[in-house]
């Protein structure tokens, strides 16, 4: 049953399941279904698929994630980023509000969460994080950015598209003829009240007397509250006869069975895309999960992990959805709502199969510029700009990264955003690492530390080189190495010994062994020696595998004093630092 429950973690934290659990997730499980049914709505707005795809975007896969995920608060569903991210891929391969769209959309949901299983049983987690965080970050901003201002054709009520910046704000202007005042008034009046929703109404409850709970649930209740109020407005008026585009008949029923296109020209279209989508929301997921988990002192599985989101990806692809991730503000809801166990995810499902069943007939009359002001209200706490002024003050390789994502997914769209955010980590990466931090350093006077010569006074023998080398040695940054000992030991220098302490070397590959064997001889030739000192185990291990060591032209010593007692002259020179 143990090795079960770490495959299925139901089993492991159900068995333990109180009375006490179970109040406490209820009580979340009702904030998080009230703040879930205009969201999904609204996110599948986003998408471009019917306001239905939503809901049932947010049952099956929370049920499945319950069973098979390790975060006690995520909720999985309908995001902001892989809304946008599924409309631009489907997009590409199928016309909205055709039946095909809505294939495209179950088929991608289906190759995301297969994709997902597939890394997790295959331990592939640590993948993630060739994501680096600046890079992230640049691309939800500019991908809040994008999904704000997609919603603004349905604040003005007009008929506009595009993908890119550029082509939204052209269509837009394009279409200005068509502005709607009414549904400009409704998305509006919306917008700002669920911004002032957002930053005021719970203080002000509190101030009223109202309870923290009290207080928690009609804040979260906001949107529902600009949904009614709207809605009746549209109802009551006869606003959809003057032009305020409206949601429509939503299906009164539970999540349909489905099943996703199985054309290899379909697949092939959407594989890639849905890659990035796998990899976008397992990252935004996962530092979700990470950071509630944090507070409780629990743990999250990666590994684990990618299985429960593959499977609710699935889920979706089955029941009528489209791709789902764990969304930040929701799990933050349920988290300080009171969650303890995913079995409040399954609570809320329940809540919106109720909703599904009873409540989809009164949001006929619902504008669309609620929704949209739903989204723009959510998407915008995402828009994080001062990400440019950290790493610019921080590390100007970083604030390229970040600066080029946000004008890669500006400009050329989110997928191509994704992709370069992807290969902008992994050159930042390498960049990084092909020329590894390498210092001289010299003995601190009466101590056994050596130090940087440029940053400490230190002794030092010109005869003696001795280089700290600060990365592990690869095939990327092998060939620095040489060069820099090449340049420090030419004609009419002093040095006859050289040590490289290997203090911080954690890994030395095929590549920089050979180099290593090249240093060696060439320093032979000139008859300098070649010495290591503080050496780590596993990697003298593998160098004495090699003829390395036994062709080594000098020593290996225990510690760098080790070395500087047997090598150094007599009477040092004490070199101040620069």
């Amino acid at each position: 049953m143990t090795a079960l429950s770490r495959y299925v973690p139901i089993l492991d934290w159900g068995r333990r399941y109180s009375r006490q659990a179970l109040s406490n997730d209820l009580i979340a499980a009702v904030i998080v279904t009230i703040m879930l049914i205009p969201q999904s709505l609204a996110y599948a707005l986003l998408a471009g698929l019917p306001p239905e795809a939503g809901i049932y975007a947010s049952i099956a896969p929370i049920i499945l994630y319950a069973i098979f995920g390790t975060s006690r608060a995520l909720a999985v569903g309908p995001v902001a980023v892989v809304s946008l991210l599924t409309a631009s891929a489907v997009g590409q391969v199928a016309e909205q509000g055709t039946a095909g769209y809505a294939v495209a959309a179950l088929t991608l949901a289906a190759l995301s969460g297969g994709f997902l299983v597939l890394l997790g049983v295959l331990r592939l987690g640590f993948l993630a994080n060739f994501l680096s965080h600046p890079v992230i970050a640049g691309f939800i901003t500019a991908s809040g950015i994008l999904i704000a201002v997609s919603q603004l054709k349905h604040i003005l009520g007009v008929s506009a598209s595009g993908h890119t910046l550029p082509e939204m704000l052209n269509s837009i202007y394009a279409h200005l003829n068509e502005v709607n005042g009414i549904t400009v008034l409704i998305g509006v009046l919306a917008t700002g009240f669920l911004f002032w929703v957002r930053g005021n109404l719970k203080p002000l409850l509190k101030r009223l007397g109202a309870g923290p709970l009290l207080a928690d649930i009609l804040t979260k209740a906001g949107p529902v509250a600009a949904v009614v109020v709207t809605t009746l407005s549209v109802w009551g008026f006869g606003l959809a006869d003057r032009g305020v585009r409206i949601v429509g008949d939503v299906p009164q029923s539970l999540p349909p069975l489905t099943l996703p296109g199985v054309s290899g020209e379909l697949v092939g279209a959407l594989l890639v895309p849905a890659i990035l989508i796998s990899v976008i929301g397992f990252v935004e997921s996962i530092s979700v999960a990470q950071t509630l988990a944090a507070k409780k002192r629990q743990r999250i599985d990666p590994d684990q992990e990618l299985i429960g989101l593959g499977a609710a990806n699935l889920g979706a692809a089955f029941t009528g959805g489209f791709p789902v991730t764990g969304g930040f503000s929701r799990s933050v809801v349920n988290f300080d709502a009171g969650a303890e166990t995913p079995a409040a995810g399954i609570y809320t499902a329940i809540g919106l199969a109720i909703a599904a069943l009873a409540l989809t007939p009164l949001v006929y009359y619902l504008p669309n510029a609620t929704l949209a002001a739903t989204i723009i209200v959510a998407v915008l706490s995402l828009v994080d700009l001062s990400i440019l002024k950290k790493t610019w003050g921080y590390s100007r390789a970083d604030f390229t990264a970040v600066a080029a994502t946000i004008l890669l997914t500006l400009v050329l769209g989110v997928e191509v955003g994704v992709a370069s955010g992807v290969a902008i980590s992994v050159l930042l990466h390498l960049y990084k690492t092909s020329r590894p931090h390498v210092a001289e350093v010299g003995l601190v006077p009466g101590t056994q530390h050596f130090r940087n010569v440029l940053r400490h006074d230190v002794e030092t023998d010109p005869a003696l080189l001795t280089l700290r080398v600060d990365e592990s040695l690869y095939f990327v940054n092998a060939r620095f190495l040489e060069d820099l000992i090449q340049a420090r030991v030419t004609s009419g220098s002093d040095i006859r010994n050289v040590v490289l302490m290997f203090s911080a070397v954690n890994e030395v590959d095929f590549s920089a062994l050979e180099s290593l064997e090249a240093i060696n001889q060439r320093l032979r030739d000139m008859d300098v020696g070649l010495h290591l000192s503080e050496v780590k185990g596993p990697v003298m291990d593998r160098l004495r595998k090699s003829h390395f060591i036994d062709d080594l032209n000098g020593r290996v010593f225990l510690s760098q004093y080790d070395a500087w007692q047997a090598l150094s002259h007599p009477a040092p020179a004490v070199r101040a630092a620069q």
